[in-house]
């Protein structure tokens, strides 16, 4: 049986807040079933007192979004010198940085989506590029902040510049890429499965779609022809490499077939900390790797480090 003292951080004050609390509960559960000794810890501005009061051998990072998710917690860690799970310092802040990730992959010949970042107050009565197009705050994750604009809309949308948004200023513009949703995670040093999402009732994978019951199917493994499915896995695994992440993460793709079976492929994100319930993309894909939930959050703690 494992010996180790696994803190789980989880919650946070990010607009992530409710999915890291259920990734966090789903790794803590599985863990214990693992045979770890578990704290559950829900992330507060007193997070280094905490710390230093339960003296954990490794903290199991479930936390999701600004603080948790962007090299700002790791950078907590690695002062405290507590190994954690997932990516460092490094590639966690450059990973959130979607306008930085995008600059990074492209310059790794990862193919990307033609985008503009601007101050959100600049959106004025002129579109920042052609329609159809997607409007995305800089440093969010799961869908916060996304807004579509439809071919033929007469403007950009008013959200953006009103007091509604909370999301920061910096956002990007980016092409609408038509086609399927696939997902690639990696483990370590490999590449996982393709799945392919299919949102229910949305013309996109929001929010909704990603943590509502009946909000998305899952096809696991993807079916696409294989070359198409290599062609992902090395994408991902390209990407993993060039941002510098470690342990687990998942890159997100659009793939256009409408004309042509080998079609477009562009990457559009990697996510340093995915979902981690039972039912999330990644553990699905290492379930039809053969590695069992408890098998999977295991490896993440057994995989733990400082300097990352």
């Amino acid at each position: 049986m494992p010996d180790k003292h696994v803190a789980v951080l989880y919650g946070g004050f990010s607009s992530e807040r409710p999915v890291s609390l259920s990734s966090g509960e789903a790794c803590a559960a599985g863990l214990e079933r693992a045979g770890y000794k578990v704290t559950r810890v829900d992330v507060d501005r007193n997070l280094s007192q905490t710390l230093h009061e339960l003296k954990p051998d490794v903290c199991f990072n479930a936390l999701h979004g600004p603080f948790g998710e962007d090299g700002t917690v790791q950078g907590l860690l690695e002062f405290m010198e507590i190994p954690y799970t997932h990516s460092g310092v490094l590639a966690s802040a450059l990973a959130m940085d979607k306008e930085q990730a995008k600059i990074v992959a492209k310059s790794k010949g990862i193919p990307v989506a033609e985008a503009k970042v601007l101050n959100r107050h600049d959106f004025k009565s002129t579109h920042p590029i052609q329609p159809p197009y997607v409007v995305k705050p800089v440093a969010e994750g799961s869908s916060f902040g996304v807004v579509m604009v439809k071919e033929g809309q007469s403007h950009p949308p008013q959200i953006i510049t009103s007091d509604e948004w909370t999301y920061g200023d910096r956002v990007m513009a980016e092409r609408f890429v038509y086609g399927r949703e696939l997902t690639c995670a990696v483990m370590g040093n490999v590449a996982l499965g393709v799945t392919e999402i299919f949102a229910e009732g949305s013309s996109f994978y929001d929010f909704d779609a990603k943590y509502k019951k009946g909000g998305s199917k899952h096809q696991c493994p993807a079916k696409i022809l294989p070359n198409i499915y290599q062609k992902i896995q090395t994408l991902a695994l390209k990407a993993h490499s060039a941002i510098g992440c470690r342990g687990v993460s998942r890159s997100d793709f659009r793939y256009d077939d409408r004309f042509s079976e080998n079609g477009e492929i562009i990457w559009l994100e990697v996510n340093t900390q995915p979902g981690m319930t039972e039912t999330s993309l990644v553990p699905e894909l290492a379930q039809h790797a053969g590695h069992s939930f408890e098998e999977l959050v295991s490896w993440m703690v057994e995989d733990a480090s400082c300097s990352r």
